[in-house]
């Protein structure tokens, strides 16, 4: 019985990708030594892979920014403002299409399916000249075969690939991008012999987006693909891999008739219904790799239930067909639980991050195989019973209290329009007022002092102080820049979901637990175990502290419940939903004590909403309503003179926006600048907004800074379809990542774009 990984982590065990991608665009380091970085991880993993027993090793999963981006390079579908003249893409024209320059701005980011992982946007036309211009995945397997491993080299589809692209600037949005299949076929083909010609005897395509409800001509476009590619492939076993939820039976259907294909991959976790199509239609005498460990979450498999799964498909494809495999690519998982050194031994029981999952993956095999190992199955099936058992997991009264809930839909007595007009007069802002998102940039000293604090290397005395010092920085350089609504900058955070679950129960930390979010950017999941209540006030002195410090509005900033969820390893012996709510009572419980404490404004973000929307639209309406709801429970029983905002970045808004519009909140701050300013399509198309709204005026995961005159542009562009009394000016995101000097002169340029409105406005009266 064979094994086979979909992808793997490649920021390394203790984000060595991270920091030597930081150190080369802050030129302290050279092409050639990131690229030795990146040699070593690529080296380890495979050699860990082919260690632990794997058969089907993946290569060129390893990307420096994306994979998409990589597809991007490999097909030379460079947009023009790169002045890229062709040849080889290298690194500077490679990041620039990621990061953005001193003279031009990234592509569009969004996220990854429904992962907080994200990708670069292609950007499409019927002018694009495609071409190989990224020998990657070639040179990959070659490295690879070279250190005695032979691998399977992993491209994304060139069907999704397509579509997950987006028109190009200019280009008319009805344009067909699957049009561009017969222009793109021929840069895979040229891959795909190349590969062979180096040895390569398996190949992996990912087609994930067969996953999607998707129209009979975006699957027959599918069909037509690989049958155009059917003699290219011929003399290779060929893999389609499939993930992140069932396949319908006309997506079945399609993958099984796909030319020149061996293999099937399908996600078995987030995919249970697809189970049986297998047991009704699976084409004899083709392989089937079974995702039965899971791909995206870090507990422990349990082992004997896979089997029986596993034991059920190999009566339908046959013992020398079945391939035992992860659900979708690690990269959603942290990477070894060997690095966690504070977890207790009781909740460490529990999990599986990558490495450990690897392992399992290889158990179950060789389980089927008739190789099983009793110890670890023994283990397993003691840590599944300690987990289900375990008084830390359970919360009668929070249990009791979460499911009251349900009886009322917790919504503001008092609509939008009246609740605004009270705060107007509260707050006395201007036109346009301007605000930022939360977080300001996280300088290294800041870093050291929470380190060294964390490590009990200073005195919690010492700590207060020089946090204190911090906010005093950051208000005073906001009143300088004449913001309107301050924040505090949030400098006791490292992470905005992993600070608020430090402090709440049901919650647990890893020191190692990384995941790539985008580019060099990590996150540390906190683990959700049990059920959830806030034991105390979390925020309250830091925000109290920064109000005393100006008379302007200081925002709260809270993460809310349905991001908190989203953006943790979420326990899974429970719905979601459930978990949800009981978060929502504890930042509940946070809300209303800042407004006790004199805090006007409040801040929920909820950046990861529309990342949990399912794939499937038949699932949308169930989410949209425990989800949204959930945020309403949050601050249902604040006064009416009390404004909650709220937050939301880098994803596709258009398709839930009257869903947005059901979170009541009294504002919201909403990621526009990078994707083109497509959110402002919705309302152009007639969606009438009432409360206040701040789309983006520029892009902070850039190093750019954008002109008075472009910003100013931007927020004409919005008066064109918004209301000037709800309009509101800000930047995309949270400026954490970025550096002062950045972030000085842009929201300089920002405060000067909205008063050259006003003046504009108050002079056109």
């Amino acid at each position: 019985m064979a094994s086979h990984i979909v992808g793997y982590p490649r920021m390394g065990p203790k984000r060595e990708l991270k920091f030597a991608l930081e150190s080369f665009w802050d030129k302290k380091s050279s092409a050639e030594d990131l690229q030795k970085v990146a040699a070593d991880l690529r080296s380890s993993i495979w050699k860990q892979m082919a260690d632990a027993g794997i058969k089907y090793i993946p290569s060129n999963t390893f990307s420096y920014y994306d994979q998409v981006l990589d597809t991007t390079s490999m097909l030379g579908a460079v947009p023009p403002r790169y002045s890229w003249n062709g040849g080889e893409i290298g690194f500077d024209t490679y990041f620039s299409m990621a990061r953005g320059n001193a003279s031009v701005p990234a592509m569009e980011m969004t996220k990854w399916f429904d992962t907080n992982y994200h990708f670069i946007v292609p950007e499409l036309g019927p002018d694009v000249n495609f071409s190989y211009a990224s020998h990657k995945a070639v040179d990959e397997y070659k490295e690879a075969k070279a250190l005695g491993v032979d691998t399977v080299p992993v491209l994304i589809g060139p069907v999704s690939y397509l579509l997950l692209s987006k028109p190009a600037k200019g280009v008319e949005k009805t344009f067909s991008l699957l049009s561009l299949l017969p222009k793109i076929i021929p840069v895979y083909k040229e891959v795909i012999s190349e590969l062979k010609a180096a040895g390569a005897s398996w190949i992996q395509f990912d087609e994930p987006t067969l996953v999607l409800d998707l129209d009979s001509y975006k699957l027959e476009a599918f069909t037509a693909a690989y049958a155009d590619l059917e003699s290219t492939l011929s003399g290779l076993n060929v893999l389609v891999e499939t993930y992140f939820a069932d396949l319908t039976a006309e997506a079945f259907k399609t993958l099984c008739g796909l030319k020149g294909v061996t293999a099937y991959g399908v996600d078995l976790v987030r995919g249970t219904q697809t189970i049986g199509l297998i047991k009704s239609d699976f084409p004899k005498g083709k392989y089937l790799f079974a995702g039965v460990v899971d791909g995206r979450n870090i507990w422990a498999n349990d082992l004997a239930s896979s089997v029986n799964t596993l034991q059920e498909l190999e009566a339908v494809v046959g013992k020398d067909k079945l391939v035992v495999s992860s659900s979708c690519s690690l990269l959603h998982t942290a990477v070894d639980l060997v690095n966690e050194t504070k977890l207790d031994d009781e909740i460490k029981s529990w999990l599986a991050f990558a490495a450990q999952k690897v392992v399992e993956v290889n158990a179950l095999a060789k389980a089927l195989a008739g190789q099983k190992d009793e110890a670890f199955f023994s283990a397993n099936a003691a840590a599944l019973a300690s987990r289900k058992s375990s008084p830390r997991v359970t919360n009668g009264a929070v249990q009791k209290a979460a499911a009251a809930l349900k009886s009322s839909d917790h919504r503001r007595a008092t609509n939008v329009s009246a609740r605004l007009d009270a705060q107007q007069k509260k707050l006395n802002l201007p036109v346009l007022p301007t605000t930022t998102i939360g977080s300001f940039p996280q300088t290294l000293e800041l870093r050291r002092v929470r380190r060294e604090f964390k490590a009990k290397k200073i005195s919690e005395d010492d700590y207060v102080k020089a946090i204190k010092e911090e906010i005093k920085k950051v208000v005073d350089l906001q009143e300088e820049l004449d913001i309107d609504v301050l924040v505090h900058g949030e400098p006791e955070r490292n992470d905005m979901v992993e600070y608020f679950g430090e402090q709440l129960s049901g919650f647990a930390f890893t020191v190692n637990g990384w995941v790539q979010s985008y580019g060099s950017r990590c996150v540390k999941p906190p683990i959700i175990y049990g059920d959830v209540s806030r034991p105390n006030p979390m925020t309250v002195f830091w925000s109290s502290t920064a109000q005393s410090m100006t008379a302007r509005p200081m925002k709260g900033m809270l993460t809310g419940p349905v991001t908190i969820l989203n953006w943790s390893f979420v326990r899974n012996d429970q719905p979601r939903f459930e978990t949800c709510y009981q978060i929502a009572l504890a930042i509940k419980d946070e809300v209303e004590d800042l407004e006790k404490a004199g805090i006007n404004v409040i801040q929920i973000d909820e950046a990861a909403l529309r990342e949990g929307l399912p794939l499937r639209k038949s699932e949308h309406a169930f989410y949209l309503k425990w989800a949204v709801h959930s945020f309403r429970i949050t601050n249902c029983g604040v006064q009416d003179t009390t404004q909650i905002h709220t937050h939301m970045c880098y994803s596709n808004f258009n398709d839930i926006i009257h869903s947005i519009i059901d979170m009541d909140a009294d504002v919201i701050t909403i990621e526009n600048s990078r994707s083109d300013e497509k959110l402002l399509s919705v309302f152009r198309e007639g969606v009438k907004y009432g409360a206040g709204i701040g789309p983006g005026v520029y892009d902070i995961h850039s190093p750019r800074i954008p002109s008075t005159e472009e910003i100013a542009d931007r927020i004409n562009k919005m008066l064109a379809v918004l209301e000037t009394n709800i309009l509101w000016v800000n930047p995309d995101c949270g400026l954490k990542t970025r550096k002062y000097a950045e972030v000085k002169p842009a929201l300089k340029n920002m405060v000067a774009a909205a008063k050259l409105l006003r003046t504009q406005l108050a002079s056109a009266k």
